[in-house]
């Protein structure tokens, strides 16, 4: 059985170059080594090195947590949690969009991850559906750590596309709004079609906020989704909002959503359990970024 330090690899996690590992102590983990190239490059390596460190730095109940690293490794590796569940575009698709309270829970979960992540030194800059995976504790930030990982059309702040730079934290404001606003629409708010026209509209155009559950959330989220960095609210304000306008049922338990997070909870512990082996834990495609994937990637 192939291991990568004292995680023994048993399946691949999609074609990103992570691997699903078991972690001493039998913990499920993502495991990520870097490409042969990447590898002997000393400055991607002093990269990588100050990446994970930060990244190591992260912890808490909304985010997927890095565990382990060597960068000095002769292929540089990287393991953070394993978070079996589904991403936040599965979970709007199963339940239906969010309710007031249920937004206000959502931002305030995300905006406290967010939170951690920024006082690690981090920008997540990331941020997108597939990044937001809805666990039976509730949602889990994945994805972060920088070095390249990109967000989705739809979901990476005007600033960013211009190449102008310059936002910081406000970037990742940007895409939380914009994730706040496909859980409460099921759309994105920078609309359908070729990543082109959605990469236009974002710059351009001001979002798509109809059907959001009132108008203080449509003012809130169109705060967050403002083309200047300047006008969007900053993280704890983002929170401290949310916080306001939050419920207090968990609506992740609600079938059949948690019936869902139950199967992949249980599909990769079948994989676990496999004795046969289903990658050697060095064919990394390349480092882009600290991840925990949603058990649906393993599939």
């Amino acid at each position: 059985m192939a291991q990568v330090a004292g995680y023994r690899i048993v399946a691949p996690l999609g074609g990103s170059g992570d691997q699903l590992g078991i972690a001493p102590d039998g913990g499920h983990v993502v495991v990520r080594t870097v490409s042969e190239r990447h590898a002997a490059d000393p400055e991607f390596r002093e990269h990588f090195r100050r990446e994970t460190s930060a990244a190591r730095a992260v912890s808490g109940p909304y985010t997927a947590n890095v565990v382990g690293a060597d960068a000095d490794a002769p292929r540089p590796w990287v393991a953070a949690e394993y978070c079996a569940g589904v991403s936040l575009s599965e979970s709007v698709a199963t339940l239906g969009p969010l309710g007031p309270g249920e937004l206000g829970t959502l931002g305030t979960m995300a905006a406290e991850a967010l939170r951690r992540i920024h006082g690690a030194g981090i920008l997540h800059y990331g941020l997108k559906p597939a990044t937001v995976v809805i666990t039976r504790s509730g949602p889990r930030i994945t994805g972060f750590g920088g070095c390249g990982s990109g967000g989705s059309p739809g979901f990476i702040a005007p600033e960013l596309l211009s190449g102008e730079g310059g936002s910081g934290p406000a970037a990742d404001v940007f895409a939380l709004g914009a994730l706040l606003a496909l859980a409460a629409t099921g759309r994105n708010p920078h609309g359908a079609g070729g990543a082109q026209q959605v990469l236009y509209r974002t710059r351009h155009s001001g979002p798509d906020l109809v059907g959001v559950p009132d108008a203080e959330w449509a003012g809130f989220l169109a705060r967050c989704l403002a083309k200047y960095p300047a006008d969007r609210p900053s993280v704890p304000e983002l929170a401290q909002w949310c916080a306001a306008h939050a419920g207090d049922e968990p609506w992740w338990d609600r079938e059949p959503l948690s019936g869902m997070i139950l199967g992949e909870e249980e599909y990769v512990a079948e994989l676990a359990a496999m004795d046969g082996e289903f990658g050697d834990g060095t064919d990394g495609s390349g480092w882009d970024g600290i991840s925990g994937a949603g058990a649906s990637t393993v599939r």
